[in-house]
């Protein structure tokens, strides 16, 4: 019984190199494909026209705040008591302010994303079907899932965002 199914593991293995380079086989970065498109493009101004203020206002707090603790950390201990519990409420109010714009803007750019994703999910397919229909892919892989290839295998992102770009 082992020699059957050691022959015939022999044999798959064998038999498999024989199909896997029958095979086309080409890499996507279906994410780097979606965001070089024009509808990314788009959609992340319109992203920044909604948040920017709010990133601004963060990035001035953020300063502030390093500012702020900076100062307690060289004078707190000479302060007065009264001026380190001033200085403390002041770094407490913004870090509050600072945290609550941070959700506010990782919201807006998740629900953007998201937002995006769907519009985008139908037309990428329509994209991807084209792309392995014109080069009869059989197999299609992420960069990441590539441990290793004895050729380099082609790249078919860059094509993908173009006729992504050029469907209604």
């Amino acid at each position: 019984m082992r020699k059957l199914t050691a022959a015939v593991c022999l044999l798959g293995a064998m038999t498999l190199p024989a199909y896997a380079t029958a095979a086309e086989v080409a890499v996507l970065d279906w994410r780097a494909a979606l965001m070089n498109t024009q509808s990314a493009q788009s959609s992340l101004r319109q992203l920044e026209g909604q948040i920017g203020n709010q990133q601004r206002e963060a990035e001035t707090l953020g300063g502030e705040l390093q500012q702020l603790q900076e100062r307690l950390q060289r004078e707190g201990e000479t302060m007065p008591q009264s001026q380190r519990e001033s200085l403390i409420a002041e770094l407490q109010q913004k870090g509050s302010r600072f945290e609550q714009l941070r959700r506010e803007v990782l919201q807006a750019q998740q629900t953007s994303e998201q937002r995006f994703l769907e519009s985008a999910e139908s037309k990428l397919e329509r994209a991807v079907e084209q792309v392995l229909q014109r080069h009869n892919i059989d197999v299609l892989v992420e960069p990441q899932g590539v441990l290793h290839s004895s050729t380099d295998l082609p790249n078919v992102t860059n094509e993908v965002t173009q006729i992504f770009d050029s469907l209604n």
